[in-house]
């Protein structure tokens, strides 16, 4: 057994973190959309909901670095203390300086969220709806916590599903413990969030990408995607009878050090709004 680095190394490590250069800029929109949308009437409330995305890798399934095909049944994340903001000036995860809000809103105090539920081409999951002052909100913030209860209790992530590779099928689940807290700015994608007019509605997203922990093998190898992922085979070898069934001790026991390090930092960087990026910070786990 060796001794892991600590966690606040990971994350910081973490933040460095590009994502997979298919991926849409993370230049703030400057067409004349985003010019109006940023004047919006901030007087009155309006509906504000909150959606996780696991994205397609989590609901169609994907093909690792290493050329395992993942379908999962379940993919628990239990998530706490999210809160929207109305920064002002706009946040900057890549930068020093602290968030400053104007407006803030909690949306969910503590929830464990499926992000494999539903079908293939199941929407992003709506966590929370709720009627808060109208505003742009560009900036949220929550945490991945330790659920003490339901399908993840004493976890903080749970995948369940199947990895198969040639004649090879092993089902799988998989259980850690890593917390962190993430600060996160404007969603990234390909429309604002967040902006909400009075009498309206709007939509936040906290996304994950999966993709980060186990690469992509649609990407070329050293793509930076696959080259800081650790892939499916490092849990693979760790099958007994035709099962991969690992929990945290199990994982800081058995991987090499190089690839627990490989696997901490990966876990540190899933969590984003979009390709939009977010700081992160140590909690007690």
């Amino acid at each position: 057994m060796h001794i892991a680095k600590p966690l606040g190394l990971m994350l910081l490590l973490g933040t460095l973190w590009g994502c997979s250069p298919n991926t849409v800029s993370e230049t703030p929109e400057t067409d004349s959309k985003a010019a109006q949308t940023d004047t919006s009437d901030s007087e009155g409330d309006g509906l504000l909901t909150l959606r996780a995305n696991g994205e397609d890798f989590v609901r169609q399934g994907f093909v690792t670095k290493d050329g395992w095909q993942l379908e999962f049944d379940h993919v628990y994340v239990h998530l706490a203390e999210v809160m929207a903001y109305q920064a002002d000036p706009a946040f900057q995860p890549d930068s020093d300086e602290p968030l400053t809000a104007q407006a803030e809103v909690v949306l969910v105090p503590s929830q464990t969220v499926d992000l494999a539920e539903g079908d293939a081409t199941a929407e992003p999951i709506a966590l929370a709806e709720k009627t808060v002052p109208a505003g742009r909100y560009n900036a949220l913030s929550w945490q991945i916590a330790k659920a003490t209860d339901g399908p993840a209790a004493e976890y903080s992530i749970v995948l369940v599903g199947t990895a198969t590779q040639d004649d090879q099928t092993l089902p799988f689940t998989v259980q850690f413990d890593q917390t962190a807290a993430y600060t996160c700015g404007d969603y990234v994608g390909d429309e604002r969030k967040g902006i909400l007019d009075a009498g309206g509605e709007a939509d936040l997203e906290a996304t994950f990408h999966f993709d980060h922990l186990f690469g992509d093998g649609d990407t070329p190898p050293e793509d930076e995607i696959n080259t800081g992922a650790l892939g499916f085979e490092p849990l693979a070898a760790l099958a007994q009878d035709g099962k991969v069934t690992i929990d945290p001790a199990t994982l800081a026991a058995e991987l090499s050090p190089t690839d627990y390090d490989t696997l901490t930092t990966a876990l540190a960087g899933l969590a984003h709004v979009g390709e939009g990026h977010c700081k992160q910070s140590d909690l007690e786990s």
